[in-house]
């Protein structure tokens, strides 16, 4: 790397830092992130109790943004990997979205008729093509979501439904395909002891889990369901983040 790209890099970093700290400073003072180039300029106690306030909050937040930075760093890259599926999505347009997920997973719904009908148990061909619809109106709630053009709802709808249409077929074929199996199911597993006997206790989540499922069967499509929501949700904010600190222009 030269030293103009590292330069670059840390002039980049100072710039995030410092308006991730004026944010911070602007949840309880007035004018604080980029005042300082306009007229009023940024506003600062004359001094008291409200100066040593002032500092005392500016001091909390420095750990903070050291903090969350990193989160910031990663939202960077899922933002630039969103803004390619987004720029992709609406240059096919609603119908070019659904078009192709109910290709893609019309194809595996046709493989579960007719490659894996032998080692499917019976009922296993409906759950995959049952699942693969799910997934295609899971894209097409993600899109219509997002085109609405509200944070909120991107937030809230778009990245869930898209984190559902992704997971949930392969883990439904995998239910009945032994050969999806040893790849899904066994990583599923894994993951989902780790939660339950490994991972910090939630307000008694897992104990509610490991009371009421079994880790077998269908309680693995709730598993990921229930992964690909909050996940969604984690993203979406992530990108949120990184948009408040570095705008970039639609």
């Amino acid at each position: 790397m030269s030293v103009g790209n590292q330069r670059g890099v840390v002039d980049a970093l100072k710039i995030d830092l410092k308006r991730m700290h004026e944010t911070w400073m602007e949840v309880v003072w007035p004018r604080q992130r980029s005042a300082e180039g306009t007229v009023l300029g940024k506003w600062t106690p004359d001094g008291g109790m409200s100066l040593y306030l002032y500092r005392l909050w500016s001091a909390l937040g420095v750990p903070i943004v050291a903090l969350v930075y990193p989160l910031v760093l990663f939202g960077y890259f899922i933002r630039f990997q969103t803004r390619r599926v987004n720029s992709t999505a609406v240059s096919l347009g609603f119908v070019g979205v659904v078009t192709l997920f109910a290709i893609l997973w019309g194809a595996l719904a046709v493989l579960a008729k007719f490659q894996f009908s032998a080692s499917l148990d019976s009922g296993g061909v409906t759950a995959v093509a049952a699942a693969s619809v799910v997934a295609i109106v899971s894209a097409a709630l993600a899109f219509g979501s997002y085109a609405l053009d509200g944070r909120p709802l991107t937030v809230l709808l778009a990245y869930p439904f898209a984190m559902t249409a992704i997971f949930l077929p392969p883990v439904v074929a995998a239910l009945y395909a032994p050969a999806v199996a040893g790849v899904v199911l066994d990583q599923s597993d894994s993951l989902a002891r780790w939660f339950l006997f490994d991972a910090p206790s939630i307000f008694g989540v897992q104990e509610f889990l490991i009371e009421e499922f079994e880790r077998e069967g269908f309680a693995y499509v709730l598993m990921w369901f229930g992964i690909s929501v909050p996940l969604g949700w984690l993203l979406g904010i992530l990108v949120t983040l990184a948009d408040l600190v570095r705008p970039t222009p639609e």
